[in-house]
């Protein structure tokens, strides 16, 4: 199946792309593209991922426009053709 993946902000920079179509095996989760991207752009593994190889807490994917940490499988969301998740760094301010 196609995922469409959207790099926003830093990650679009330090990953030196902003979209990536990625063909994954049916049922893939979120985690499943987690772990896709990072061997696809390497150079967001250590803001991605703990040292454990875990999602960073501070990764917030958002698929097809809903923060994947409000579904109730989280990141074992499975997808489906045509689906787009989106990762945008976390920001503060004041």
């Amino acid at each position: 199946m196609k995922i469409e993946v959207n790099l926003v902000a830093a990650y679009k920079l330090i990953a030196q792309k902003g979209r990536l179509t990625l063909e994954l095996p049916e049922k893939s989760s979120v985690h499943d593209v987690i772990k896709a991207v990072v061997k696809t752009a390497p150079a967001l593994k250590s803001h991605w991922l703990e040292k454990d190889g875990s999602p960073s807490q501070q990764l917030h994917p958002f698929l097809n426009g809903d923060d994947v940490s409000t579904l109730s499988e989280g990141l074992n969301t499975c997808l489906e053709t045509g689906d787009s998740l989106e990762f945008i760094p976390p920001l503060s301010g004041g």
